[in-house]
């Protein structure tokens, strides 16, 4: 079973997130923080990592991640609100793999994630 992290402040996207993932057979784990998701990663790395862009540190994450070992294999995805290509450009430069936009919900994640699941 692959490995899953939401990073996100929100409680209800976490939730919500989890509840959707772990339907497409993903072992899927939460962090409210960059230092939790960090720590979490320290003890095991996951294989996919949502991060929101609009929480402190976002980008110190994904760069941080990528050092870390292990970090190089993990797929990113840095969440935006909004298709801002300053933003998008700054996560790329992180280390992120790919972008999702936020909200996201079955439909979106299904649609991204839902093959990768099924493939491990």
């Amino acid at each position: 079973m692959q490995r899953f992290m939401i990073t996100d402040a929100s409680d209800v996207v976490r939730k919500v997130g989890k509840r959707i993932l772990s339907e497409l057979d993903f072992l899927v784990s939460e962090a409210s923080n960059v230092s939790e998701a960090l720590s979490r990663c320290g003890t095991e790395m996951p294989d996919y990592l949502i991060v929101d862009s609009g929480m402190e540190g976002a980008l110190d994450l994904i760069s941080t991640i990528r050092t870390m070992e292990g970090g190089k294999e993990v797929k990113i995805y840095y969440c935006v609100v909004e298709a801002d290509l300053k933003k998008l450009m700054m996560g790329k430069r992180a280390g992120a793999t790919d972008f999702l936009l936020k909200p996201f919900d079955r439909k979106i994640l299904t649609a991204v994630f839902g093959n990768r699941a099924i493939a491990a």
